[in-house]
């Protein structure tokens, strides 16, 4: 048992996140118009000066952040024996300091401040100055806590990144590696959201209203879409994460999300979001006709408005929703240069809105039950579930009427021999959308209705029957 302080990082170590990355997302959520900022402070007053800004410009719920029930576990037993703890991180003293005092272990805390980034050697300094040559205890987990564990008696290594182990293992005084991780390929595909990709079959439903499934080329070309739309939907997904963190961790169950929760480092999330947007990009940029392209684009930023700002508006936020789900039917059409209808952009409209204020009913009905009265984030209280609720069964109707008018159109002749059968879809379809708002009203609906519908057996009946009664009207 060591008698000499025990030094710990921040970053990574303490908790499984990174306070400088949180403050950026942060700001750009708050402020978008001025997302070019920090670049300006960073070129003018360094990273010090970067850190103080942000610092200054946001307010993180530092309660809510993933802290390491491992590291806290083991700061408490060292702490129970009488020893002294210190937090030194490069962040910014004000989020330190604010960390410390709620955790109420660490003794002194030492931080960024000033013109001083308190990292790799200027941490080892100012601890040396402080403690003395092998006068402290460190654990850190990155490559800039390496020449900290040089001059440390013992060297505790926490969630390492790649090769970090093995750089302070050379220093020959690693007394503990602790290392919580697993599961990180799960934790990547449910940042993702490969489940997600479910809605981006409605790729395909040009194609099959077209009746061109048996022409090859058109399928390939839908084939490339959904990929390309894959890809980009997946970088919105992070970018949307990465912004919505101090939210998530307020929610019952999107705390549990692989970047709000720490499953996976931000930095990591940060970089993938360009990398994603430009492989979807370059797929739809030399493979599928230029329209594409465009829809593509407008739903990046379509999604970029709903995440920044739209998202928080009552009413705006389920329609832009369903405009979204409505896009990928749109890109689907330009992917194989399909003339879109009428009736199926009014079927998708309206069926979506449905759909969308069922993902919000069951978010207020977990609120009600909670016994809150706000969203955060959001606009909405528990109040209005008898409206939303309203609101969501008469769009679903609508969208089966306009399936029925669809059948008397004139057009709807060229396209089926026996269109008159499509009739029978209607009743599956008032059923199906029935049955989905009574399990919303009994509080035993998903927060995503797609993927609710994707594990519900009674939903692929219905749609394997809808699938057969459009088979033989053609």
């Amino acid at each position: 048992m060591s008698s000499k302080p025990l030094v710990v990082d921040l970053d990574g170590t303490l908790i499984r996140s990174d306070v400088l990355i949180e403050c950026g997302f942060a700001f750009a959520k708050a402020s978008p118009h001025r997302f070019y900022e920090p670049l300006l402070w960073f070129a003018r007053e360094g990273k010090p000066g970067l850190k103080a800004r942000l610092a200054a410009a946001t307010d993180i719920d530092v309660t809510v952040l993933p802290y390491d029930a491992a590291v806290i576990e083991w700061l408490q037993q060292e702490r129970a024996t009488g020893r002294t703890l210190v937090l030194a991180t490069a962040s910014h003293e004000r989020y330190a300091r604010a960390i410390a005092d709620h955790l109420g272990l660490f003794d002194k805390t030492f931080a960024t401040h000033n013109d001083i980034n308190l990292s790799a050697h200027c941490k080892r300094q100012r601890l040396v100055e402080e403690f003395g040559e092998k006068g402290f205890d460190y654990a850190g987990n990155s490559h800039d806590d390496v020449t900290v564990w040089a001059a440390a008696e013992r060297a505790y290594v926490v969630n390492p990144a790649s090769g970090v182990e093995r750089a302070a293992r050379k220093q020959g005084n690693v007394e503990r590696v602790i290392d919580e991780r697993s599961g990180l390929p799960r934790a990547w595909a449910k940042s993702l959201r490969l489940h997600q990709w479910l809605k981006n079959l409605l790729i395909f439903v040009p194609l099959l209203a077209a009746h061109q499934v048996s022409h090859f080329p058109a399928v390939l070309a839908a084939i490339i879409a959904f990929f390309a739309f894959g890809m980009c939907a997946s970088s919105v997904y992070l970018l949307n994460d990465l912004l919505d963190l101090d939210d998530d961790r307020h929610h019952p169950t999107k705390r549990r999300r692989p970047l709000a929760s720490g499953a996976i480092p931000l930095v990591w999330g940060a970089l993938l979001v360009p990398v994603l947007l430009l492989f979807g990009g370059t797929i739809a940029w030399f493979c599928l006709p230029r329209d594409f392209m465009y829809v593509l684009l407008g739903y990046y930023v379509l999604t970029m408005a709903y995440s920044l700002h739209l998202k928080r508006r009552v009413m705006v936020d389920v329609v832009v929703l369903a405009s979204l789900y409505t896009t990928r039917i749109v890109a689907g059409a330009a992917a194989i240069d399909a003339r879109l209808t009428f009736w199926l952009l009014a079927f998708s409209m309206f069926i979506f809105l449905s759909l969308a204020l069922v993902k919000r009913y069951a978010e207020l009905h977990v609120l009600r039950e909670r016994g809150l009265i706000r969203t955060r984030g959001r606009g909405y209280v528990a109040d209005d579930l008898p409206l939303i609720s309203s609101l969501g069964a008469a769009s679903g109707y609508l969208s089966v009427l306009v399936l029925a008018l669809y059948i008397q159109d004139g057009a709807t002749t060229s396209l089926y021999r026996h269109p008159e059968l499509i009739w029978m879809a209607c009743p599956l379809l008032l059923y199906w959308v029935s049955r989905v708002w009574v399990i919303a009203h009994r509080g035993q609906m998903e927060d995503d209705p797609i993927v609710f519908a994707a594990k519900d057996r009674m939903s692929w009946v219905v749609f394997a029957l809808c699938g057969i009664v459009f088979w033989m009207a053609t």
